[in-house]
């Protein structure tokens, strides 16, 4: 069949010529769609797989010719492809070649079809920091072996290239979960700036400049041989402080961005000086740690398989398909997992990537990313896999979404409200982030948070991992309103627990939109008698979740009932906080010029008083 023409001036598609039976066909993006990432996974099919499964080659060329085709192969019908977008809208064709399909027309390819992809940079959400951490004495090199030094480097600009093609790639590859879980187009975002363009081998060569993400070279205070301290070691068995290089790291990316307060930064961290030990046969100056804590959420990671990393978007597909073995001689083959480099590449890319989710607030999850599923990150960007060292089998012949790896759900409900996946149109957020319980009659518990509740994680006894959970709210942000109050049930929580733990103790992690979250050990006990209280008429009260929770050194117990609760005569007029730099108590002044104390009268002389209804 002869092909479509090429695009009308109006941006339509002429229809004079019949569409080819074997023009690309994109199944993961509609045409039309917007998207906040510069570069955006794509998979589609060419023909009908289960009529006739064919091989060839797709050719990605991208608006107005601004940046370079790329090519990607096409596997049993099947394709993947990473496309460059710039802000605004992008026309994309898409050209297949095969050797079984004759073409009569050189000049138009015979198989095309086009996509219009508008492309909408974010601005107004907090940027994904990228560093490369370095010794004070580091000469800016990572392990590599004798023949891909020769080739490509392993100096401090090598390693910029391929860091930021491997922090774009886990843009593309969250961004895409995110819609698959019906979450919108929505990720984070990098800090860019303009420089040489990197993503394609031949702005190297040309000097093109383009907005790509920012590396920070930022250097410690501490020398390379500290860094390779047998005792911060993270592998080393016998290591003292295994911890110190994240508080290295910690330390100097805090002098490399100063904060005010109030202000909070998410800083991914490439361990340069990380290096392979061959005698002590451990990762020296490498550490695999994320967390969400403090003004500063922090990720850390070593070098050890940056060698195997695609430094451009021509290399994604050789990078994830080199079946070439790792020498043990100059490099690591970490856990044993990357006995070749497309399963270093796999351990590199997708290990840090694990970090950077707990960076975001992810635990660990029993699937996905936040488990060990990485292992598997190369099926999300390459229709076939190799032979695997890890497994010691063949790698599957045709690689479907069904098999790649993914966040866990729950990781896409926490990125679903994170101020780093925020879109222009979400909702602005009560900065009041938190969750309150308490319960009520009838075994029943209430549960409030006024910026929404986005969902409840039940853990029954002995789990450390959750494996069940209730969500609220349906589909993207902008879809509707969460509920800001809910009411929770015991048999109701039990219903969703496997058979074997129906019986268990539960415990529940209720987590708000606004990022907050309040876990209840047992919640059978929250429910039960002893959260309730007789006040002085006779009736009941019921005591909150937070209760009696303080862990400060010399807190002791105390209780008041206010008047104004059960006293209908009994008027609420001010209240007053005695206060230093902690809260030393609180007295309830009523219209009657009495009043109750909670705590005691310390801190600043006077405290501070508040009206009520003033």
């Amino acid at each position: 069949m002869s092909g479509i023409s090429s695009p009308a001036a109006s941006g339509t598609t002429s229809s004079k010529a019949p569409v080819s039976a074997y023009a690309p066909r994109i199944l993961s993006v509609s045409d039309n769609s917007w998207v906040h990432q510069k570069v955006l996974l794509l998979y589609g099919q060419i023909s009908d797989p289960s009529q006739r499964a064919i091989d060839g080659t797709l050719t990605v060329c991208h608006h107005q010719d601004s940046f370079p085709a790329t090519a990607w192969p096409v596997v049993e019908s099947h394709f993947k492809a990473l496309v460059h977008l710039d802000p605004g809208p992008n026309r994309l064709r898409f050209d297949f070649v095969s050797p079984k399909l004759a073409s009569n027309n050189i000049s138009t390819p015979p198989h095309s079809s086009w996509l219009n992809i508008n492309f909408l940079p974010l601005t107004n959400s907090p940027p994904l920091h990228l560093v490369i951490l370095l010794g004070k004495d580091s000469p800016g090199t990572f392990d590599a072996v004798p023949e891909r030094t020769s080739r490509e480097g392993n100096d401090l600009v090598t390693a910029v290239q391929k860091f930021r093609m491997a922090a774009y790639l886990w843009q593309a590859f969250t961004g895409e979960q995110m819609y698959r879980n019906g979450f919108g187009r929505r990720c984070f975002r990098f800090e860019e700036e303009w420089q040489t363009g990197s993503l394609t081998f031949q702005d190297r060569e040309t000097g093109q400049m383009r907005n790509e993400a920012k590396i920070h070279i930022v250097r410690s205070d501490k020398t390379v041989k500290e860094l390779r301290d047998l005792q911060l070691a993270q592998q080393y068995d016998k290591a003292t402080r295994k911890g110190d290089l994240y508080s290295i790291a910690m330390d100097a990316v805090r002098t490399a961005f100063p904060l005010i307060v109030g202000q909070k930064r998410y800083v991914s961290v490439l361990l340069l000086d990380a290096h392979w030990d061959k005698g002590a046969k451990v990762i020296t100056g490498h550490a695999a740690l994320g967390g969400d804590s403090g003004d500063i959420k922090l990720a850390i990671f070593g070098s050890q398989a940056l060698q195997s990393y695609p430094s451009c978007l021509e290399e994604v597909v050789p990078a994830f398909t080199d079946c070439t073995r790792t020498d043990t001689h100059h490099v690591a083959n970490d856990c044993n997992e990357s006995g070749s480099n497309w399963e270093a590449a796999n351990i590199g890319i997708g290990a840090h990537l694990h970090e950077n989710g707990h960076l975001f607030g992810c635990p660990h999850q029993e699937s996905g990313v936040m488990l060990r599923d990485y292992v598997h990150l190369n099926r999300t960007f390459v229709c076939k896999e190799p032979y695997s060292t890890r497994t010691k089998s063949p790698g599957l012949r045709l690689c479907q979404p069904k098999d790649e790896c993914a966040w866990h759900r729950l990781d896409t409900l926490r990125f679903k409200y994170h101020p780093c996946f925020r879109l222009p149109n979400d909702p602005p957020l009560n900065n009041d982030d938190s969750v309150q319980l308490w319960a009520v009659d009838n075994g029943k518990v209430m549960v409030t948070a006024s910026t929404g509740i986005a969902f409840v994680e039940l853990f029954p006894e002995g789990d450390d991992i959750c494996r069940a959970w209730i969500e609220y709210g349906n589909g993207d942000v902008a879809s509707g309103p969460l509920p800001k109050q809910i009411v929770l049930t015991e048999s109701d929580l039990r219903t969703r627990l496997p058979e074997d733990r129906k019986n268990k103790r539960v415990k529940i992690s209720v987590h708000s939109a606004g990022q907050g979250s309040h876990t209840v050990e047992d919640f059978g006990q929250l429910k039960s008698k002893s959260s309730t209280v007789k006040l002085p008429n006779g009736q009941l009260g019921f005591k909150g979740s937070k209760l009696g929770t303080s862990a400060q050194a010399g807190s002791r117990p105390e209780q008041v009932l206010l008047e104004s609760a059960f006293i209908q005569t009994k008027l609420l007029t001010s209240i007053k906080v005695f206060h230093g730099f902690a809260v030393d108590g609180i007295e309830f002044f009523y219209e009657d010029s009495t009043s109750q104390l909670f705590g005691k009268r310390g801190g600043r002389p006077g405290g501070s008083e508040f009206l009520l209804g003033a």
